[in-house]
This record gives structure tokens, C-alpha cells and sequence, in this order.
């Protein structure tokens, strides 16, 4: 089991619950539920740290 441990910041705007990795300001996600938030954080995560997106680390 790979353990993920990443600060995240999210709160609830009305319906909606909003949240952003703590050192990527850049990429938010928005959801309908709060676990959902942070279940496509990883994902953002994991594709920033894994190369899926290329022209991030020549952003840094």
C-alpha cells in the first residue's frame, strides 16, 4: 500500500467543496463532496510529480 502525504487546503462554498495542494497554488479542483476533493488532488499530484504534465517542472 503506497501511503500519500501531501497538505492539502479545502473548504466548503456553498454546494460545492474547493481545495489546492498547499505547494501547487496553481491547481485547484472543485467537487460536490469533500473526499472526492482530495481523492483528485492526488491524482493532480501524481501527475504533476510523474511527468504527465511536461511543462510543469520548466514552470519552476
Amino acid at each position: 500500500m503506497n501511503n500519500f502525504m501531501q497538505k492539502y487546503i479545502y473548504w466548503q462554498d456553498d454546494l460545492m467543496f474547493l481545495g489546492y495542494l498547499e505547494d501547487y497554488l496553481d491547481y485547484w479542483t472543485r467537487q460536490n463532496h469533500r473526499r472526492t476533493v482530495g481523492e483528485n488532488l492526488i491524482d493532480i499530484y501524481k501527475d504533476l510529480t510523474g511527468g504527465t504534465i511536461p511543462s510543469y517542472s520548466d514552470q519552476q
